[in-house]
Parts: structure tokens; C-alpha cells; sequence
């Protein structure tokens, strides 16, 4: 292989980055901040199809990270959270008409006491047949406040009902409200699944982690184009690593794991916008003394070809 050439495929499969999206409430409107109108999702579902993207089952990609494989950068995986029964009602018909499938990830809880807002056993296993279960936890609970006890408990039970109720074990989580951190990672994977999701902005590369995969919440009329144009960031948080117990985000540490000549990129905390950074040596270290202003925070680091690395801090 000729050097020139060499280059241009590595350049090729570096930018090859899926996406994740996720998904809530479906035609309702009752709750805007969680719901996706039948008309937004068909005109999603045009723009993947006249655009080339190709949805594939998450499984699909997990293989393809286990396996080291390249990630296309047309492959896109839709996943939907909490089993709303606006899913069963108004999102699964759309979905069939397109032959997309999907991953649903089962609140157990609420689904075996017979929450009125949530899909019935019969229900999610009518589902089954054009998509993948996963779990989502038995009590939808914010996890970073609960004990392990608490947590395995809940573990526990909800994949015990799964089985019991769908036949399936499911082989993918997704944390509750996308709040997790080192502590509540570790007993999550300690079930033993084949893939984790999170909810921070981000892509999926050949790099990711497959413990710790980004999703991208498509709720509301977002601009999709712009969600299909972000890249994966390998990136290291040295700090913080987690909420500081003072609140305040004193200062910032994070080494990019790829070769970069960017001198400068831009770094974003809940509450306080964008800000420019300096790289040097591939590394940002500045100094910020901001006080986080929600119990649930996110600092991301953004290069200028769209390259995104988030970490998600939450207060215990």
C-alpha cells in the first residue's frame, strides 16, 4: 500500500464514528422535556433513509467493538428508555412501518405493579419481536445516592422479573436518569453485561468504551444533522473524577488520547456555557473555581472538528 493511500484510509477510519440515540415518550405532549412527536420521528426516520444512514441493532455494534472491527460511520442505533406505553402506542407502529429496530430498556417496576404511563409484560414481549430488551433497573432509582446493598438488591430483583416475565436476560443496561459514577459503574458491571449506556453527548469509535457508551437523547425537535456530525473523543478525565465534596469544580485535567495539533478547545459545564481552553502537550489543565449549579452536571470537552468527551459528575 502505497503511503498517500496509507494515510487517507487511516484518516477515513478515524472519523468513522455511530451514534446512539435515545429516545423517551412518543406523541406525548403532556411532557415535553421527555417526548418525541410522531411527526418529528417520521422526519428523523426520512433523513436517515434519504441520507444512507443505516440502523442496525445494538447488538451489531457491540460485536463490532469486541471484536476490534472498523466503525462505519453510517450505522446508527435507536434506543428507547423507561417503556413508556406512548412507545407501544405511537413509536412502535413508526418503527415497524421502517423495519428500524430498536433496544427498549425495561423499567421492571413500574411495569409489574401496572404503572398507568408504562407498557404492560404482554406489551413489552409483543415489542420483543422487532427489537432487543434491555434493563433499565427495577426502581428507576438515582443511583449515585443508593447503598450497594440497595443497588444489588435492585439488580437483583429486576433481571429476575425480566427473565420470569419475557424469557430474556438482558445484556445491556442503561443508567436511570443517566447519572452513574465509578462506584455505581463497577457494581453494574459486576452483572456481567455485554454493554452499558450512559446519557452524555458523544459518538461511538472503534476506541469507546463499551462499559460506558454515549447517547445522544433525541426528545423534542433537535437538530439532527448536527447530532450526526459529532465524533468520538478518546480522552482521559483526570480531574475531577468525581462530584467534589465542596461543590466546586476547582480544576480541570484531561489528557487526549489521540494525536492532536489543536492548541485550543472548548470546554462546557452545566450552568455556565462554552469556554476556550488551551492544549498544550495534548493535555487541558486550567484552573475553573465554579461552583456546580446542579445536582447533575456535565463538563465537555469539544475539539474543532467535533470531537466530543463528556463526564457526567453527580452529587451523591
Amino acid at each position: 500500500m502505497r503511503p498517500l493511500v496509507g494515510l487517507w484510509l487511516l484518516a477515513t477510519f478515524l472519523v468513522a464514528d455511530a451514534h446512539i440515540f435515545v429516545y423517551h415518550r412518543f406523541g406525548d405532549s403532556r411532557h415535553p422535556s421527555t417526548n418525541t412527536s410522531i411527526e418529528v420521528l417520521k422526519k428523523q426516520f426520512d433523513y436517515f433513509k434519504s441520507h444512507g444512514y443505516k440502523v442496525i441493532k445494538l447488538e451489531r455494534l457491540v460485536k463490532a467493538l469486541e471484536n476490534k472491527e472498523p466503525i462505519p460511520d453510517h450505522w446508527v442505533v435507536l434506543t428507547i428508555d423507561d417503556s413508556f406505553k406512548s412507545f407501544y402506542t405511537d413509536g412502535l407502529p413508526i418503527f415497524k412501518a421502517y423495519g428500524y429496530p430498536f433496544t427498549l430498556f425495561v423499567y421492571t417496576k413500574a411495569t409489574e405493579e401496572r404503572y398507568g404511563d408504562f407498557m404492560s409484560w404482554d406489551q413489552i414481549n409483543e415489542a420483543k419481536k422487532y427489537g432487543e430488551l434491555g434493563f433499565h433497573s427495577h426502581t428507576h432509582p438515582h443511583m449515585v445516592s443508593k447503598s450497594d446493598e440497595y443497588l444489588k438488591k435492585d439488580f437483583v430483583r429486576g433481571l429476575a422479573l425480566m427473565k420470569r416475565r419475557s424469557g430474556v436476560r438482558p445484556s445491556y443496561f442503561a443508567y436511570p436518569y443517566g447519572e452513574y459514577d465509578d462506584r455505581v459503574r463497577k457494581i453494574t458491571e459486576s452483572f456481567g453485561f455485554d454493554a452499558i449506556c450512559n446519557q452524555n453527548v458523544g459518538a461511538v469509535g472503534v476506541a469507546s468504551d463499551i462499559h460506558d457508551l454515549d447517547r445522544i437523547a433525541l426528545t423534542g425537535d433537535p437538530d439532527l444533522f448536527r447530532k450526526l456530525r459529532i465524533r468520538f473523543l478518546p480522552a482521559t478525565w483526570l480531574s475531577p473524577v468525581k462530584w467534589p465534596e465542596s461543590g466546586i469544580v476547582k480544576d480541570i485535567h484531561v489528557k487526549i488520547d489521540i494525536p492532536t495539533n489543536a492548541k485550543k478547545a472548548q470546554l462546557y459545564l452545566t450552568g455556565y456555557g462554552w469556554r476556550w481552553v488551551p492544549i498544550k502537550d495534548g493535555q487541558v489543565r486550567v484552573h475553573l473555581g465554579l461552583a456546580l449549579k446542579n445536582r447533575r452536571s456535565r463538563l465537555i470537552l469539544k475539539l474543532d472538528n467535533d470531537k466530543i468527551s463528556t463526564k457526567i459528575l453527580v452529587k451523591p
